[in-house]
C-alpha cells in the first residue's frame, strides 16, 4: 500500500519538489508507524513461541527479558514466575527421587516393584540379601515364576495383604503386596521382611514361661508323690500275703511312670535351660566322623549307605562340641528316618566364599510344603511319639552360636540341611 501511494505521489505531485517531499515524507512516518504496529502486535507472539519452544526442550533455567511495553512485560513476568515453579518443582522431585533410592537402597526389607506388565523391574540390596539372589537373574520375572518357595500363596495375596511364610529352614519373612500409582497406572509393590530372630525371641519367651512354671509345678509334684509312693512301700508287711506282690507291683509301676514323666518333662525344661555355648577350636571332619560312627550300625541294619565326605575344610571351627554334636545327632535321626530303608545318607563339608559349612542330605521323599511351613514351629512334630524337640534345641543351639542354618525338601527329594559356620 506505501509503494502504492508513493507512486501515485509521485505522478500527482512531481512538478510541485515541497508537496512531493511532504508527502514522501508522511509516507515514510506512515511506514515507520506500520512497522512499530507490527512489531507491537507480533511482539508477544514472538515471546510466546520462544516460551512454548523451552517448555517443550524442558529448559526452565532460561528467562525472557522485559521489553518495556506493559501488556509485553507482564505477560513475560507471568511466564518466568512459571518458569521458576517449574524449575523449583523439577528440582523437589529430583531431590525426592534421589532421597527415596538411598532409603530404598539402605533399607533392610526387600522391596520388589513389577512394571506394568506384571514383570519384575527393580530389586533393591536387601530383596537381594533375603532372597540370596542377584537382581540380575531375578529382573524380567513374573512374581509367581521367582525362585522362592510358597510364591504362589504370595501371587494370592490381595493389594494390601501380608503373610507370614517361611525362607529356607527356619527362616520367615513377612511379605507385604500393595499397588502404587506410576503415570496414573497401577504397579504392584512387593516389601519383605525378615521375621525370623523377631519370632524366635517372642516364641522363646512365650514357651520358656510355659516350660518353666510346668516343670515347676510337675517337679513338685513328682516329688512328693514319688517320696509317698517309696514310704508306702514300708507298709508292705502289713498288707495281706495275698494281696503284697500287687501292692508292689503297683507303686513300682506308679513309681516308673512318674519318673517317665519326670524325664519327658526335663526334656523340655533342657532346651529353656541351654547354656551358652563354651566355644573351642575343633577339627570339623573329626567331630562329623565321630557322629557318623553312632549311626553305622542302625544303617547297615536298614540297608542305608551313609557316605562322609569330611574334607576342604582345612582350619578349626571355634564351636562348642557337645551342643553341635547333640544338633548332628538330631539331624542325622532324622535323615535315617526319612529314608527309612533302602536309600542314601551323605554328609559333607567343605569351604564356601571363605565360610566352612556342613550338608547333611538324604534320598527320602521329601518334605511336603505344608509340613515344611510348620517344620521349625516350637515343639512341632509328624512322628507319631515325636515331641518336636530335636529341631527346636537344633535351632536353639545354632542361633546361641550364630551359625546360618537352611533346610531345602523339594518335592520327591532330596533333603538338604545345611549350615554355615
Amino acid at each position: 500500500m506505501h509503494v502504492a501511494l508513493a507512486a501515485l505521489a509521485f505522478a500527482w505531485l512531481r512538478g510541485r519538489g515541497l508537496w512531493l517531499l511532504a508527502g514522501e515524507a508522511g509516507l515514510v512516518a506512515s511506514m515507520l508507524l506500520g512497522v512499530h504496529l507490527l512489531r507491537a502486535l507480533f511482539g508477544p507472539l514472538q515471546l510466546v513461541r520462544d516460551g512454548v519452544q523451552f517448555i517443550a526442550e524442558r529448559d526452565f533455567s532460561s528467562r525472557l527479558r522485559e521489553v518495556g511495553q506493559p501488556e509485553v512485560d507482564a505477560l513475560v513476568g507471568v511466564y518466568n514466575r512459571m518458569i521458576d515453579s517449574l524449575r523449583e518443582e523439577r528440582l523437589r522431585a529430583r531431590e525426592q527421587h534421589h532421597f527415596l533410592e538411598e532409603v530404598v537402597r539402605a533399607s533392610p526389607a526387600g522391596i520388589l516393584t513389577f512394571d506394568f506388565d506384571g514383570r519384575l523391574s527393580t530389586v533393591n540390596p536387601g530383596a537381594e540379601r533375603l532372597l540370596m539372589r542377584p537382581g540380575s537373574d531375578l529382573l524380567g520375572l513374573r512374581l509367581e515364576d521367582l525362585p522362592v518357595p510358597f510364591v504362589a500363596q504370595v501371587a494370592d495375596l490381595a493389594a494390601g495383604e501380608s503373610a507370614v511364610l517361611p525362607l529356607q529352614g527356619s527362616r520367615r519373612v513377612r511379605w507385604l503386596k500393595t499397588r502404587f500409582l506410576d503415570h496414573g497406572f497401577p504397579r504392584m509393590l512387593i516389601v519383605v521382611e525378615e521375621l525370623t530372630e523377631e519370632l524366635r525371641r517372642s516364641e522363646r519367651a512365650a514357651y520358656e514361661k510355659v516350660i518353666r512354671t510346668l516343670s515347676h509345678e510337675v517337679g513338685n509334684s513328682i516329688g512328693a508323690a514319688a517320696s509317698l509312693l517309696e514310704s508306702s512301700l514300708h507298709y508292705r508287711e502289713q498288707i495281706r500275703p495275698a494281696d503284697r506282690d500287687d501292692f508292689a507291683a503297683a507303686l513300682s509301676v506308679a513309681n516308673t511312670r512318674l519318673r517317665h514323666l519326670d524325664a519327658f518333662v526335663r526334656e523340655y525344661a533342657d532346651v529353656v535351660r541351654l547354656p551358652p555355648p563354651h566355644r573351642t577350636p575343633r577339627d570339623l571332619g573329626r567331630l562329623v566322623q565321630g557322629v557318623a560312627r553312632l549311626f553305622r550300625p542302625e544303617c547297615e541294619e536298614r540297608g542305608i549307605a551313609l557316605t562322609v565326605d569330611a574334607g576342604q575344610v582345612r582350619e578349626p571351627v571355634s564351636l562348642d562340641e557337645h551342643q553341635i554334636e547333640q544338633v548332628l545327632v538330631n539331624v542325622l535321626r532324622n535323615a535315617v528316618e526319612a529314608v527309612a530303608r533302602d536309600g542314601t545318607v551323605t554328609v559333607a563339608t567343605g569351604t564356601s566364599a571363605g565360610r566352612p559349612f556342613l550338608v547333611v542330605e538324604n534320598s527320602g521323599p521329601g518334605i511336603p510344603a505344608d509340613v515344611q511351613a510348620a517344620l521349625f514351629t516350637p515343639f512341632f512334630s509328624t512322628k507319631a511319639n515325636g515331641r518336636g524337640i530335636g529341631l527346636t534345641l537344633a535351632q536353639e543351639i545354632l542361633a546361641q552360636h550364630g551359625f546360618g542354618f537352611s533346610l531345602e525338601s523339594p518335592a520327591g527329594g532330596p533333603t538338604r540341611f545345611a549350615i554355615r559356620f
